[in-house]
This record gives C-alpha cells, sequence and structure tokens, in this order.
C-alpha cells in the first residue's frame, strides 16, 4: 500500500522547503482552525461571517433606520447630526445589546433623510468624542471647514447594474494602474465620471483588459495617495458619489475591462475623529496594544489581526466592495508589512530561513488566508493580487497546496532592477543574460505580476524610466525632427525595456497611467511645501494627443505591442525558451509559441546575417520597435518575410538557421508561419 505523502505540494515541489515543512503545516492548520471557529464548524459559510456590513451601521428598512456600532470600551452613545441640530437627544441615543459590545438605536423614517451630515457622540470612562462610525459607506468632507463627517446616503433610485455575469478576461491579465483625482489635465481633483467619460475610452483603445483604481477608501489626506485610511467601507466622495462609481465600473465591465481596487488592510490612519484610532476610548479595539500599535515607517496604526472582531471588520470589508459595487478582486497593499513583527524593515531575506525564523506575524498570515478563501468564495472569478517584497514562499500558491491563495504576487524586483541597470550600468554593460534571467526567475507554481514602474517610481524624489532616460531634453528636444541622440536613446530602450517586461510574464502585465506613453511629470500631490499645487497631480493627456511631439510613438509601440501579447491565447502560459544570449554582441533571444523576440541591446553595433536556430519555415515581422512609426529608424522596414536557411545537421530536429539583420538598440518580434498561411 502507497504511503502517503507527509509533505503539502508546496513542499513536494520544492525540495528546499522540506525543513520547514513542519512550519508551513503549522500556518496550514492555523488557517483550518480559524475557519472552523468562524464557521462554527462548518454550520456556516465563511461568506456568511463576513456579512458585518449589512449588520453594523446605518440602515434603512421599509419601516425604520437602524444604526449599530461595535464600541466595546463606550458608556454612551448618541447620534448627532443635521437631523436634531447637532444636539444629545435621547430619542437618538444608542443601547447595548446585551454584553457583545455592541450598541443598537431604532428611529422612524422621519429621524432623518438622504443627504443628512451625523456623527457618533461617544462616552467612555474618563473621556468623550466626536466619532465617525466604523462600518459608515459614506464621509464627505465640508469644502471650506474641511472637516469629515458621515452622510445619510439612501437615494430614491438604487443604481442597477447592466452588465451581469462578467467575468474578467486574464489571458494575459494586462492592468491599467490608475488614480481617478490625478487622471485629467486641469489642475483639480477629477471625478469618476470624468475619468469614465474621457480615460476609460483610452484604455479601451491601448488594449489593456483591468484597471486598477488606487484611493477608492475614504483617507483625510489627499497626498497620501490613498493609503492612510479612515473609514475602510466608504468610496472616497472626493471624485464623485457611489453611484458614479459604480456606472463606472458597469461601463468598463461593458466594454470588457475588469476593475480591480488597491485594497489597504495593512494599517489605518491615526486620525481619531475621522478614523479607528480610538473609537470609543480604547485605543487597542482594532489595533496590537505596545509597541506593535503603530508602524514606524509609516506613521499608522497596525490592526490586530488575532482578534475575531478585527477579522469580521476586515473580511466583510472584503465581501463589501466585491458585492455592493461589482469589484473583481483587489491588490493588497503592504502585504510585507503585515506578515513580518519588523514590517520587512532591517530584514536581508537571504535565504528560506528568513521565512521561517519566529519573524513571521502567524494572525496576519491567517487572516491573509481567510481573506483569499473569502474572496474566491464570494466571487469565484474574482482574484487577488499581494505587494510584497520579501519573497515569502507560497503566497501565491493555492490554500490546498498549503499556500496564502493570492493569485498573483507582484514581482517588485523588476522595476528595481531596471532603476539600478539605469543608474549604475554603462550602455556598453549591460548584460543579455542577467537580464533574461533577472525577468525569468519566479516561482513555478506562482503567478507573478511583471512591470517596468508603477506609480511608486512616479512620486516626486523618484524618477520615472523615461525620465532617467532622457532627463530635461524632455522639455526642450522631443517635438518630431528636433530630437538629440539622448531623446533617441531614450525612446528606443523605453520601447526595448517594455516589450522585454511584457513579453516574459507568466500571469499579468501592470502600466501606470502615462507611462506607457512616457509621461515627463513626476506625481507631487498638494502640499505645504508645493504651496498646495495640484499642478504635478494630473496627466497632461494632450501631450500623447499632438502629433507633433514624440510621445505619440510610445503610446502607439504600447498598443500594438499589447495587441501582439493577446494575438497569443493564454500567453502567460507559454513556456519562455532561451534561444541565444551573448553578452559581448549583447544579444538575446528566445520563443514563446510561435513568437520569436529579437534583441540587439548593443549601443553602437547593429549586425548583418545574425543566425539563430530555430524550427524550420517562414518568419515575418510582427512588430519592431525601429520602426518609422514608434519614432525609429526605420532600417528593415516591416512585415518583412524570413525563410530558415536549411542544414543537414538540424534537419533531424526540424530546425533551421534564421539569419537576421538587427539594428543597434532594437527589438524585434517575428512570428512564425503556419504553413499553407502567408
Amino acid at each position: 500500500m502507497k504511503q502517503k505523502s507527509k509533505f503539502l505540494k508546496l513542499v513536494k515541489n520544492d525540495s528546499w522547503l522540506e525543513p520547514y515543512n513542519d512550519a508551513i503545516q503549522g500556518r496550514h492548520d492555523q488557517v483550518l482552525w480559524k475557519l472552523n471557529q468562524l464557521t462554527q464548524d462548518g454550520k456556516t459559510s465563511l461568506s456568511d461571517f463576513a456579512d458585518g456590513h449589512l449588520y453594523f451601521g446605518l440602515h434603512r428598512t421599509d419601516r425604520n433606520w437602524v444604526f449599530r456600532e461595535w464600541a466595546p470600551n463606550a458608556t454612551r452613545i448618541f447620534l448627532i447630526g443635521d437631523f436634531n441640530g447637532w444636539k444629545e437627544s435621547e430619542a437618538y441615543e444608542l443601547k447595548p445589546i446585551g454584553t457583545s459590545g455592541n450598541w443598537e438605536v431604532s428611529l422612524p423614517l422621519s429621524a432623518m433623510k438622504h443627504g443628512d451630515l451625523y456623527k457618533m457622540k461617544v462616552y467612555w470612562d474618563g473621556g468623550s468624542g466626536e466619532r465617525i462610525p466604523a462600518w459608515c459607506q459614506r464621509v464627505v468632507q465640508d469644502d471650506d471647514t474641511k472637516i469629515f463627517s458621515a452622510q445619510v446616503w439612501e437615494p430614491a433610485e438604487k443604481y442597477v447594474f447592466k452588465k451581469q455575469n462578467f467575468r474578467p478576461k486574464r489571458n494575459p491579465l494586462l492592468i491599467y494602474e490608475c488614480h481617478i483625482g490625478m487622471a485629467q489635465d486641469a489642475e483639480r481633483v477629477g471625478t469618476y465620471n470624468e475619468f469614465r467619460e474621457n480615460v476609460l475610452p483610452r484604455i479601451i483603445k491601448d488594449g489593456y483588459n483591468c484597471i486598477q483604481i488606487m484611493a477608492i477608501q475614504e483617507h483625510p489626506y489627499y497626498g497620501s495617495f490613498g493609503y492612510h485610511v479612515s473609514s475602510f467601507f466608504a468610496a472616497s466622495s472626493r471624485f464623485g458619489t457611489p453611484e458614479e462609481l459604480k456606472q463606472l465600473i458597469d461601463e468598463a465591465h461593458k466594454h470588457g475591462i475588469a476593475v480591480i481596487m488597491d485594497l489597504v488592510q495593512s494599517h489605518a490612519v491615526k486620525n481619531e475623529v475621522e478614523g479607528l484610532g480610538n473609537l470609543c476610548g480604547d485605543p487597542h479595539q482594532f489595533f496590537y496594544s505596545g509597541e506593535r500599535r503603530e508602524h514606524p515607517a509609516w506613521d499608522s496604526l497596525c490592526f490586530d489581526y488575532g482578534k475575531n472582531e478585527v477579522i469580521h471588520f476586515l473580511l466583510s470589508n472584503c465581501k463589501y466592495w466585491l458585492t455592493e459595487f461589482n469589484f473583481d478582486g483587489f491588490r493588497f497593499d503592504g502585504v510585507t508589512s503585515m506578515l513580518y513583527y519588523s514590517h520587512g524593515l532591517g530584514e536581508s531575506f537571504n535565504g528560506y530561513g528568513d521565512y521561517f525564523n519566529g519573524h513571521q506575524d502567524g494572525n496576519a498570515i491567517t487572516y491573509l488566508t481567510l481573506a483569499n478563501l473569502l474572496i474566491h468564495e464570494v466571487k469565484p472569478s474574482a482574484f487577488t493580487i499581494a505587494e510584497e517584497v520579501s519573497g515569502m514562499p507560497g503566497l501565491a500558491a493555492p490554500f490546498k497546496d498549503g499556500g496564502y491563495g493570492f493569485d498573483y504576487r507582484m514581482a517588485m524586483n523588476i522595476p528595481d532592477f531596471w532603476i539600478k541597470l539605469i543608474k549604475e550600468f554603462r550602455d556598453e554593460d549591460w548584460k543579455p543574460s542577467s537580464i533574461f534571467w533577472e525577468l525569468t526567475n519566479r516561482r513555478a507554481e506562482e503567478h507573478n505580476i511583471s512591470y517596468c514602474e508603477s506609480h511608486d517610481q512616479a512620486l516626486v524624489g523618484d524618477k520615472t524610466i523615461i525620465f532617467r532616460l532622457i532627463d530635461s531634453d524632455m522639455y526642450w528636444h522631443f517635438r518630431i525632427g528636433d530630437e538629440t541622440i539622448g531623446v533617441d536613446r531614450g525612446i528606443a530602450l523605453h520601447k526595448i525595456i517594455r516589450l522585454l517586461t511584457a513579453s516574459t510574464i507568466n500571469g499579468g502585465y501592470l502600466n501606470f497611467m502615462g507611462n506607457e506613453f512616457g509621461h515627463p511629470e513626476w506625481i507631487d500631490f498638494p502640499r505645504e511645501g508645493n504651496g498646495w499645487s495640484y499642478k504635478y497631480a494630473r496627466r497632461q493627456w494632450n501631450l500623447v494627443d499632438n502629433k507633433e511631439l514624440c510621445y505619440q510613438y510610445l503610446g502607439e509601440f504600447d498598443r500594438l505591442m499589447l495587441e501582439l501579447l493577446k494575438s497569443e491565447r493564454n500567453f502567460q502560459k507559454l513556456p519562455v525558451v532561451e534561444v541565444w544570449h551573448n553578452d559581448e554582441d549583447k544579444v538575446l533571444a528566445y520563443s514563446r509559441g510561435d513568437l520569436l523576440f529579437v534583441y540587439n541591446l548593443n549601443p553602437q553595433r547593429s549586425f548583418t546575417d545574425y543566425g539563430f536556430q530555430v524550427p524550420e519555415g517562414t518568419y515575418y515581422i510582427a512588430l519592431n520597435t525601429d520602426s518609422y512609426s514608434f519614432g525609429g529608424r526605420g532600417i528593415i522596414g516591416d512585415c518583412k518575410s524570413v525563410l530558415t536557411d536549411p542544414d543537414p545537421l538540424l534537419k533531424k530536429y526540424g530546425k533551421g538557421w534564421l539569419r537576421l539583420y538587427i539594428p543597434a538598440r532594437s527589438g524585434i518580434v517575428l512570428r512564425k508561419v503556419a504553413k499553407g498561411k502567408r
């Protein structure tokens, strides 16, 4: 009788993990134990457990208003607002529900109306304060006083999604990372409607099949980029109404585009009046106690993932965005910070032992795994992405195999690699073998989102790739016909870097809005240091629309590059097979299916009749970075067919020699023609 393996599949697939099998199994078992606890040993589902948003907060029924809050340290709670002159009154006082720590008040329908502003007035032993409810689903800021308040939101007509049962396209997944507020030319905050009307059509035309929206959860400080969240269930009112956000998502779905959001559950803003920092006199209600309460680098608060009430709050948050707004998934922000007691600060992560040395927060690992189980239970077509830099094994592996259940992890090594290469190495010292290894070195069972740069590299104090390559010449020599040698170099490498990164994916590809056409400005949100200016918190779409400027070259290349990737179904699953590299020549070639990718990174030398051993047949050029259409020199022309030369020694392998002219600083993609075609 065959003995059952003692290892989970994660360990079976990687023998280097065998010494840590007990730890991996222990984490797996801890999730099962917590899952059974939350679902009463399977009597209910995890999805049923995550319905807190339907119970807590303000809700209108056919007969009354009901408001509930979890406030275990409170002694009295009142609702104050427009409806009672912002004064405490007995009619609006909450009552405790037994010893649960929950409070409740039931009010007649005449007690408040749509649009009324309100807060809680909370009392506790030794103090009191006005608070925005933790579970509220609408928060607005007064234009003059800048004070935030909860708002009764019960429009006469609910938004009804027109596109039902949408299923994302992920073959491959092509993500357009974006921020609603800065997605317009004007020096102000943009809106959901403006994005839907003006930016979404661009994304559709460019060929992306997913938008990842930042800064959705309400945050007091606009300049935080949405990462210091105060109200976790409220869509930011800076950009418009919940209905307008729903309409944007619906319109995207209509055009086959998935919509995911940056989900921030790794920390919370410190604010007490607007946030959860001290909701009812207990600063540890939602957060860890002692030194673990505050994040040392982010000036924020760290959730206590060991409390069932906190797990309830955060899991309900996941379900809320999926079911109420029809989001297709999440990019979980700051996962590294969650996984480690140190938040990853000062850790080296040089070997597997660094992932199992006792520095890991088991509560957070359990929570993240439960979140993934919940999300896929609530919406099987949804997908999750982990922003994680340490390389924790199993993060994007299925739970049944011993993983944490994310569908993808961000390949955060890739942008760091490109920046280091551009900053520290001369073009003459770039090594194709190193580039290929860096782009393809990943765990086989985990899918990645590859990217050259995201919003992180575009922030003030850093530089985008195009700006690192061209610098100030972008301002003075980006007009067609006036390009300098530096501009020509920058345009050529910008295209090559993107093609290399996008064509080696094993999951998906991401681009931050504007970077596809080489947006010249960094991102700097309004703040005291810049006079509260919106000049750099916007996107200048007029640049790519101007046919006299070089930006159009990069934008058009990006569009056709994505079109090429989508032309091969399940492109991300095709093996990346190295055909050739020569670090001295600076030539690299690899194949994926019927596509052959060839690069000459040599800054000076072009090569004539450079040969590769490839399957016999006819190949034609499907994409050429050196094309006139993309600001290149157009030396070899487009749509050129090339026939392999026979070789008796290669014949038995079905191969021949493909001999190409490869211009300096260029990338060429050839497609093998099926017999009887072309």
